[in-house]
């Protein structure tokens, strides 16, 4: 009997393994048919052996939803009606496969984020309202924020809520909360990219030549921070209106008595009251110094300073911001104010500080060039080195688009410009000093070379 029953069960067994062994050469069979024509992006070719593996073997190779997005998005493009809404489903259903089987290359947070991409793109296909979308997005933002890193995905995500409270299905807290909630995460993204790339431009600045590998990286990192940056201005550009200081002051003054000692809100109604303009209104006072008697930062003190002129806070602001992106902007924060005032050569050593603390970014050389511009009337003795000024400004501006990928045209806008500007050719023929280093007097103290 126990013979019998030993033999009936290794017969299972050798059954089990010899179609599980079919099954795996199937799928390799149709891994190694579909893979070649995606890779040479013949898709409907690529289709039925990828559609093929992918509903009989989902787990086998990571492949299968590497090249979902091409395949199906090939599909859904060329494709109407109900052919086309089942290619939709099944791309969905691919992005939450490769979560499930492959969570390292397609993490929870990116996942849903490609979902309620895809979603919002099809929308009207889908019968998607506004809520709908939005709730997908920020599941994606309240369950894995972390790997919630497409531009693309956060500006359409704010621009849902902004959408919503038009519609009146949000309150206007709601809509400043998740402002901050999304410009905290593009900031985190920044600074990130930001300081990557800082090593990068540190290595070659120091004379040492990038491998492939890390040229490839360093333009990567440029290309992040310009979408932010791009991202940042969209979202400025749909919040408009609907945050100017006669709307954000009497939100502010009716909420500040149930959020006093709320850290958090504090900080955001000071920032954006000051990104607003806002700051000559007592309530900015009013936040700013409940802000600094409960968590004071080198924020709060930075505003105070602006405030009261006082030399303690301008210290502290210097003293108590250690990361080097976020005192870069500040010490930025500072050389604005001292240009603004007009103290030139003050405003130019803080942008220095800037430029030193995070090397990557290149608009201190833009400011400095405005100011340098701004200057040339009155740092010459007699028309030609006065006009020189427009050389060394035009230098300055080169270095910004040199060095920041996403200052290039700008630069060569401003450049050109203060080139036009500086003396001509014949004026150098007459002053006979072509290719000679002249001194620029004044606060730049200086010199340029006559091209």
């Amino acid at each position: 009997m126990k013979t019998k029953i030993t033999l009936v069960l290794l017969a299972l067994v050798l059954g089990f393994n010899m179609g599980h062994a079919q099954q795996d050469e199937e799928c390799m069979t149709n891994l190694q048919i579909f893979a070649p024509y995606a890779k040479a992006k013949k898709y409907d070719d690529a289709y039925g052996p990828w559609k093929k593996l992918w509903e009989k073997c989902p787990q086998f190779n990571q492949a299968i939803y590497a090249y979902a997005d091409n395949i199906l998005e090939h599909k859904i493009e060329n494709s109407t009606g109900a052919e086309q809404l089942g290619h939709i489903n099944d791309l969905l259903k691919a992005y939450t496969q490769y979560n499930e089987y492959f969570s390292s290359k397609m993490p929870l947070g990116k996942m849903l984020v490609e979902k309620a991409q895809l979603s919002y793109k099809y929308r009207k296909e889908l019968g998607k309202s506004d809520e709908d979308l939005y709730n997908m997005y920020n599941e994606a933002f309240t369950k894995d924020v972390e790997n919630f890193t497409s531009p693309q995905g956060l500006y359409t995500y704010y621009s849902l809520m902004v959408d919503l409270f038009d519609a009146g299905k949000k309150q206007a807290q709601e809509m400043f909360d998740k402002y901050d909630d999304v410009m905290d995460k593009i900031e985190t993204e920044i600074d990130d990219n930001s300081k990557k790339l800082n090593k990068l431009v540190e290595k070659e600045e120091a004379g040492t030549a990038l491998t492939s590998r890390e040229g490839k990286l360093k333009r990567q990192y440029e290309q992040y921070l310009e979408v932010y940056d791009k991202i940042t201005g969209s979202m400025d550009q749909k919040l408009g209106n609907r945050a100017t200081c006669e709307v954000l002051i009497p939100l502010y003054q009716k909420d500040f008595e149930q959020n006093k000692n709320d850290g958090l809100w504090l900080q955001r109604a000071m920032n954006r009251l000051y990104n607003k303009g806002c700051k000559d209104d007592p309530m900015f006072l009013k936040v700013v110094q409940q802000k600094n008697t409960i968590e004071p930062s080198a924020d709060t003190a930075f505003y105070l300073y602006l405030l009261t002129d006082e030399q303690k806070y301008f210290d502290q602001t210097v003293q108590l911001e250690t990361d080097p992106i976020k005192k870069a902007k500040l010490y930025k924060k500072i050389a604005n104010d001292f240009k603004k005032r007009g103290s030139y050569g003050k405003a130019r050593q803080y942008y220095r500080e800037a430029m030193q603390l995070n090397p990557s970014d290149g608009s201190p050389h833009i400011q400095i060039a405005i100011m340098y511009a701004a200057s040339a009337n009155s740092c010459g003795d007699d028309n030609f080195s006065k006009r020189a000024v427009f050389w060394l400004a035009a230098n300055e501006a080169e270095r910004a688009g040199s060095k920041d990928s996403r200052l290039r045209s700008t630069a060569a806008q401003y450049a050109a410009n203060y080139r036009a500007k500086a003396p001509t050719t014949s004026e150098i023929f007459s002053k006979g000093n072509k290719g000679q280093t002249i001194s620029i007097g004044c606060w730049i103290g200086g010199s340029v070379r006559v091209p």
